[in-house]
């Protein structure tokens, strides 16, 4: 009789001990995706005395970091940087090849997520004419979709069109992003006819207002910077428009962000700021209140892409004090999510990756001070410099079509040529091309359509890059490689990037929470392997262009 009423509580035991062991069971309530947007592995090391406890350094003391991951391809820019981190491929199959790029059968310039289908929702105005529809593969965001019927809820959130477009995904709940004419986040129709209530209630707290009528002032005493240059840095920028503020003699603080304001496009100027983060932040808890996210059974996504460390960091550089001073207040933006997701879900329920869309070049005019590059170096105009070359050997014939994104689109009807066809003369203006190219200053090495498609995909080096980055339907007909620290782009005085060099591709990647050990590995690891790696997590199947592998390293 003894034993007879044993055997219940033995059979108890072992069903324990098998639900704890089954690869099957228990998925986290939530992930968020973070993209830092220009963000090098670097900063980490550079800044780390300035951070607090709660942010990067809980994520990396008790999650995961890789300290070799990089981006596998050129151009390092947001829109592929964004869908690469999402699709876990490379342009050259999810399509999203730059920014914007030039479209051979429309002969013009088109955005990674422009569709004049939609229209905008929550304005009468501003960018609305926005989907993920030119994204050619699933994201791990739309299998999360599919794996629960839609049960799942997926939100993007970004100041950026595309920050918050691409990661979502095709079968996001919503994607959300910040107007500059007013101050207010918006959508397309693509989503849904109408802002949720949550959205409408946070855009009528006019919160921008709230952060523009103030001064920036750095945190900390600003003699504490010493990890930056001089606040008053020759290598720093007061730009008119899209770069920095107008009203401004000199890039240093304080910034009297009200007097400011005036003198700029008024909302256009908060992204500039550190308070463009804030904004993020906000919104982020706003979408966590109101879609209730990793509140039932079923995994809910929230990707969040912080844009102004891009918009500031390409006016000030990657040694300014500003940019110092907006990580270490976005290492406590991080801090007040951590704490928001403990309060609402639980410790140890939810997984945080973060990452960034690519890193970024140092000023060139600090590199020539610095003898880094030659004292001779000028931004290079392809375009002018092939066309006065070409006239030579084809008098009157226009034989350039487009230059852009360091790529190099032909005009076929100029000279005859089927554009599906290899004909030999396209072969030799293509040579005739690159030999003239490869003479240049700063030109390291240029590879015709022909070489790039006899490439093989896993290749190693630059032209390897070059073939993940190159979409044989989008991509032009020559790719330029430029020497380390040079760009084709006009002026001295910003810093750039896309290029397929360390300072670019080297970025964080932080995973931390449900289902992931701690530790910290220098093997390298591309950023095609995040979107595998979360999707394995999830037990979902992968996105559906995948070429990256889940990092066993830290899995539980």
């Amino acid at each position: 009789m003894r034993y007879i009423f044993l055997i219940p509580f033995a059979l108890l035991f072992s069903n324990l001990r098998s639900q704890k062991a089954d690869p099957i069971s228990g998925k986290p309530k939530l992930v968020v995706g973070i993209v830092v947007d220009q963000m090098r592995q670097e900063y980490l090391y550079r800044y780390w005395q300035k951070f607090g406890e709660g942010g990067f350094k809980r994520l990396i003391g008790e999650g995961y970091m890789l300290t070799n991951a990089h981006y596998n391809y050129v151009p390092t820019v947001t829109g592929p940087g964004h869908a690469s981190i999402y699709t876990g491929a490379t342009p050259a199959i999810h399509g999203i090849i730059a920014n914007d790029w030039y479209d051979k059968n429309a002969k013009r310039k088109i955005n990674c997520v422009t569709d004049d289908k939609q229209k905008i929702v929550g304005g009468d105005k501003g960018r609305g004419n926005v989907s993920p529809w030119q994204l050619l593969t699933t994201t791990v965001t739309d299998e999360l979709e599919l794996a629960t019927q839609r049960r799942a809820k997926v939100i993007g959130i970004s100041i950026k069109d595309r920050g918050a477009v691409l990661p979502a995904g095709h079968a996001a709940d919503g994607a959300y992003w910040y107007d500059e004419l007013t101050g207010k986040f918006i959508s397309s129709t693509y989503y849904k006819a109408a802002l949720p209530v949550w959205l409408e209630q946070f855009n009528s707290l006019n919160l921008p207002d709230k952060y523009l009528n103030q001064t920036w002032q750095t945190i900390y005493p600003i003699e504490q910077y010493k990890e930056s240059g001089p606040d008053d840095s020759p290598y720093e920028s007061v730009l008119t428009d899209d770069w920095k503020v107008v009203g401004k003699e000199k890039a240093v603080f304080p910034y009297d962000l009200k007097q400011l304001r005036k003198e700029n496009r008024e909302y256009a100027l908060l992204p500039f700021t550190p308070f463009g983060n804030d904004l993020i932040r906000d919104l982020a808890f706003a979408a966590l209140n109101g879609e209730e996210m990793g509140k039932d059974e079923w995994t809910d996504f929230l990707s969040i892409s912080f844009s102004s460390t891009d918009k500031l960091g390409h006016a000030v550089g990657s040694y300014s004090v500003e940019v110092e001073d907006m990580f270490i207040r976005l290492d406590k933006n991080l801090e007040e999510i951590l704490n928001k997701l403990d309060k609402d879900l639980g410790k140890g329920q939810y997984i945080v990756f973060l990452t960034s869309d690519h890193g970024v070049a140092d000023v060139r005019q600090q590199l020539k001070d610095l003898k880094i590059i030659p004292q001779e170096y000028e931004p290079i105009n392809f375009a002018t410099k092939l066309t006065s070359y070409l006239d030579s050997y084809y008098p009157g014939k226009n034989i350039i079509e487009n230059v852009s994104n360091e790529q190099i689109f032909l005009n076929h009807d100029s000279f005859g040529l089927d554009p599906k066809s290899s004909s030999i003369e396209y072969m030799v203006i293509s040579e005739l091309i690159r030999s003239y190219l490869i003479t240049l200053d700063g030109v390291s090495e240029v590879y015709t359509k022909s070489a790039i498609q006899n490439s093989n995909f896993d290749e190693e080096g630059m032209r390897g890059k070059v073939k993940r980055g190159f979409h044989p339907k989008r991509s032009g007909d020559l790719a330029i490689i430029v020497e380390s620290g040079w760009t084709d782009e006009s002026g001295l005085e910003k810093a750039g990037h896309s290029t397929g060099y360390t300072y670019d591709t080297n970025v964080p990647m932080i995973f931390y929470g449900f289902g992931i050990r701690q530790g910290v590995t220098a093997n390298y690891h591309a950023i095609t392997d995040i979107a595998p790696t979360i999707s394995t997590l999830l037990k979902i199947k992968f996105p559906s262009g995948s070429t990256g592998q889940p990092i066993t390293e830290l899995l539980k």
